[in-house]
């Protein structure tokens, strides 16, 4: 992804900015702006052509903030319209420059800081910027935030959840007061029943960082909202929920109602047997019922893949969520890629593959994994 993202900080773009800029404020020096960056971009790294774009923006900017704060803000293009960021491609990243610069250059500009990160946000995000913001002045960053959650726009509500983030992507950790989450639930309580999905999947997001760094808070949390629950509300805590459901906590399962110990016969396959790095496994799953009610389950597969060292670590694949009619049947499958992924890179021996029902292990089965063939493609596409 990174590699693809990268490509459009190129000469054409900074052609593009000089201009917005130079629109903007006539005595930008446009031309001596896209001289210097585009100059060295095609050897960085996205991150880092993003950085030198913005600290070349900067020099080329007045050196008063506020001022040029102003002329970043008429520069900016159209809003996103509506309220999904899906189906926007990646010309929204144009900006992650002005992001950055305003990172870098607003500290001790509160206001001016706050009002270009409140437009920026509207088209692409502010969730870098504003932790420096949360870091620098935490009480008013959060007071701020905190009027935004009834901001007309989506995309500035998402920001006050979306920026607080325990363990946002990309982002440096909180430090120092910033790093006390409950402030920031006073943000998630007003968003919760958000009417748009873009907000609640964010709050979602942010209770499920939290739920790894605390998941005492982050389940009385989720347990509150669960109080009369609206079905979007129970999705967003479901959602909430996922990580501490992948590793088995019973706490996350009895709130998420697969707590039930499972009366249920598996059987359990995998075909084939011997599968090539860059080809799938197919896991096939059968479940029994030796129930005479209704029995709600949740169905995973850890697999555990064999790492670098030769050791096998596990990683939680959703198979269903069901409800099983008493003495009743399903029938579930789940394919396994072997691709090799930036994240991980499968590895020749052999895997083991669990079944786990309502966090009890069932069935066990495994696969063996092959060298792939000389010359054949095995990366993720």
């Amino acid at each position: 992804m990174a590699d693809l993202l990268k490509t459009i900080f190129d000469a054409a773009l900074v052609a593009d900015l000089a201009a917005m800029l130079r629109g903007a404020d006539p005595s930008f020096a446009s031309e001596a702006f896209r001289a210097e960056a585009s100059a060295g971009l095609e050897a960085l790294e996205l991150k880092d052509r993003a950085a030198w774009i913005a600290a070349v923006m900067g020099r080329h900017l007045p050196a008063d903030f506020e001022r040029a704060a102003g002329v970043v803000e008429r520069s900016l293009g159209p809003e996103i319209e509506g309220d999904e960021l899906t189906g926007l491609g990646r010309a929204p990243f144009r900006y992650l420059p002005h992001v950055l610069w305003v990172a870098q250059r607003g500290t001790g500009h509160f206001e001016a800081a706050m009002r270009l990160q409140h437009a920026l946000t509207r088209r692409f995000s502010c969730e870098f910027s504003i932790r420096s913001s949360l870091e620098a002045e935490p009480e008013r960053t959060l007071a701020r935030l905190l009027e935004w959650t009834a901001d007309p726009s989506p995309h500035v509500r998402r920001l006050a959840s979306e920026g607080t983030r325990p363990r946002l992507p990309w982002a440096t950790r909180f430090t120092g007061q910033a790093a006390d989450p409950r402030p920031a639930l006073a943000l998630l309580e007003r968003l919760r029943d958000d009417p748009t999905t873009l907000v609640r999947r964010s709050v979602a997001n942010h209770l499920n960082d939290l739920s790894k760094d605390d998941p005492a808070l982050a389940l009385a949390t989720c347990r509150r909202w669960l109080r009369g629950a609206s079905p979007e509300r129970r999705a967003l805590v479901q959602h909430a929920l996922r990580t501490l459901l992948r590793t088995r906590h019973p706490a996350a399962l009895a709130l998420a109602g697969h707590g039930a110990p499972p009366r249920v016969a598996v059987t359990l396959a995998v075909t084939p047997r011997r599968v090539a790095v860059g080809g799938t496994a197919l896991v096939r799953v059968e479940l029994r019922s030796r129930a005479a009610r209704v029995q709600p389950l949740r169905v995973d597969l850890a697999v555990h893949f064999v790492k670098a060292s030769g050791r096998t670590a596990p990683k939680a694949f959703r198979v269903a969520s069901l409800e099983l009619a008493p003495r009743g049947t399903a029938s579930l499958s789940k394919r396994v890629s072997l691709a090799v992924h930036s994240t991980r890179t499968p590895r020749p021996g052999r895997h083991r593959v669990e079944l786990v029902v309502n966090g009890q292990v069932l069935g066990e089965a495994a696969f063996q994994v092959a060298a792939a063939p000389a010359g054949a493609a095995t990366r993720a596409r």
